[in-house]
């Protein structure tokens, strides 16, 4: 289900939840919302209301990942970044690092497994901008 984008500083602030396999239709949701958007690049899940710690992006093919609980283990290449935010109106300068490791769990099966992955460039700054939605920080 296409849901709307919160802007509510309030929810927004707020650290997520650990997420499990049964917020997979939150997940869902959470895709249907980003291909449905013609600006989005990439969710976290309370900007669509929900406080569960997942996060969506789209990779270098236009495909949507999904991760859910997402850390980052490593991060290389510190850069400063100019980002917009589909929950925030003013562009906003950042930390952000090139070349990221995470770890995260993915739905497989109905159950959520360990996994990792090392992203750079696009894909590393929208997943960390993401991770920053989960910890409550409004970028």
């Amino acid at each position: 289900m296409i849901k709307e984008i919160i802007t509510d500083e309030e929810i927004l602030s707020k650290p997520c939840e650990p997420a499990t396999a049964e917020d997979a239709a939150i997940a869902d949701n959470l895709v249907e919302t980003l291909l449905a958007s013609d600006e989005a690049v990439c969710l976290a899940a309370n900007q669509i209301g929900e406080t569960k710690c997942i996060v969506a992006y789209l990779n270098e093919a236009g495909k949507p990942v999904v991760m859910y609980n997402p850390k980052i283990s490593q991060k290389l290449k510190p850069y400063t970044a100019v980002e917009a935010c589909l929950s925030r109106e003013e562009p906003t300068g950042v930390m952000r690092y090139d070349w990221i490791r995470v770890a995260y769990d993915r739905l497989q099966d109905g159950k959520l497994v360990p996994a990792k992955k090392k992203l750079e460039g696009n894909s590393a700054q929208a997943v960390q901008h993401m991770i920053d939605h989960c910890e409550g920080i409004l970028v």
